[in-house]
């Protein structure tokens, strides 16, 4: 695990990243009962896991966190336009702040120094 301490934004990503997920399955589990109900509930899992391992500074977790935001802006691509608008923006911020060269030090792997 990186020593380093995690920049602030990738901190608040993480935590939004948590919060999302949980929330969004508490409030889509009476969905259950619908045939989308348990891709919806994948989705909410997967936000969950993104923001519990980008907090564990684990570089996989901040690339599934940006996968995870551009498939919400794929689909919105079918729905309104300031939807998509909205999601490619939130893209783009989310894109900028775990990709800032503060946050490429802290999912940079540890060194293993030779004993």
């Amino acid at each position: 695990m990186n020593a380093n301490r995690p920049p602030v934004s990738v901190v608040v990503i993480a935590c939004v990243y948590l919060a999302v997920g949980i929330l969004g399955f508490i409030f889509h589990f009476r969905d259950l009962r619908h045939p989308d109900g348990i891709s919806i509930e994948i989705t909410e899992i997967v936000a969950i896991i993104a923001g519990a391992f980008m907090l564990r500074a684990k570089n996989w977790a901040r690339w599934l966190a940006l996968a995870w935001m551009a498939f919400h802006v794929v689909l919105s691509a079918f729905g309104a336009f300031r939807e998509l608008a909205i999601h490619s923006l939130i893209l783009i911020v989310i894109a900028w702040f775990l990709f800032r060269s503060d946050a490429r030090r802290y999912f940079r792997p540890a060194k293993i120094e030779p004993a």
